[in-house]
């Protein structure tokens, strides 16, 4: 580890920071020169359970390596908590420059056999702690604006799940949701020095491990592929990326474009079911 890197002097906390991808970021960002506050509720994959062991692994080995570090445990949905996770990551380090949100469980079935439970867990987890934790740092980040010396960095996390995916209504619904989120958070962070971007990660973590047909290996895409995608994203290099979704997969990265109209036609007397009928090809191209 060394004492200076691109991100020294920057203090950035990675939620789901215990497990996979969170940790291989975490530990990355310390590499360059981050103080990183990892957060994780150490839960099983579906959600049950708590353990302080994950993130204190993971601050462990950053700090074996020569790094600054701390584990902060606690579950990212709860506002509160939330919004202690911040006060106490100013009160230990000064400031919060960034912030990543990886925490992220799954309960996938099929429309017809999901539960109630299977839905608000996986939404409350993805989408309800992407906007738990993002409203407290905007709010602290507005409080600062005017001291603030750099632009500040929030990523959030989504999946290729967020364009549709067999089995799992409930997370793609989360993840789709994070997009329009971000977005929103794009328009308004910039008046008080922020912004915001969406992570796209394609890797090999425990939820590609838990699928009964695996489609790659970790060799294939290793989560720490994926990181240095983060780093630059909260770093000072990417001042005004702002509003983007960037994919990382291995050794590509590549920007995502949002939805927009592909085709369109006009009829100036209106529409009707017969004349839509006659013309919706024209659409479908």
């Amino acid at each position: 580890m060394t004492d200076t890197g691109p991100l020294d002097g920057t203090v950035c906390i990675v939620t789901g920071g215990g497990r996979g991808l969170g940790e291989a970021t975490a530990e990355h960002l310390a590499s360059e020169g981050a103080t990183v506050v990892v957060n994780d509720l150490g839960t099983s994959l579906q959600g049950d359970g708590a353990s302080e062991e994950p993130a204190a692994e993971t601050v462990a080995a950053i700090r074996d390596a020569g790094g600054t570090a701390m584990a902060h445990f606690g579950d990212v949905t709860e506002l509160d908590y939330t919004e202690e996770l911040i006060a106490d990551t100013v009160a230990e380090y000064g400031r919060v420059d960034a912030a990543v949100n990886f925490a992220g469980v799954l309960r996938d079935a099929y429309l017809t056999e999901m539960t109630g439970d299977d839905w608000d867990t996986v939404i409350d987890v993805h989408l309800r702690g992407h906007f738990a934790l993002l409203r407290n740092l905007a709010r602290h980040w507005d409080e600062t604006a005017d001291d603030a010396d750099r632009e500040r960095a929030f990523v959030g996390v989504t999946s290729p799940s967020a364009l549709g995916n067999a089995g799992q209504a409930n997370y793609s619904a989360a993840k789709a949701g994070v997009l329009g989120l971000i977005r929103t958070a794009s328009a308004e962070l910039p008046r008080f020095d922020a912004r915001a971007n969406a992570l796209l990660p394609i890797a090999y973590t425990r939820m590609i491990e838990d699928m009964p047909h695996q489609p790659f290996g970790e060799d294939d895409f290793p989560p720490e592929k994926v990181a240095p995608v983060v780093g630059y994203l909260v770093s000072e290099a990417a001042e005004g990326v702002n509003g983007k979704t960037v994919r990382a997969q291995g050794d590509m990265v590549s920007l995502v474009a949002d939805p927009e109209d592909e085709n369109s036609m006009v009829d100036s007397e209106g529409w009707t079911v017969e004349k839509l009928s006659e013309r919706f090809d024209e659409l479908l191209g």
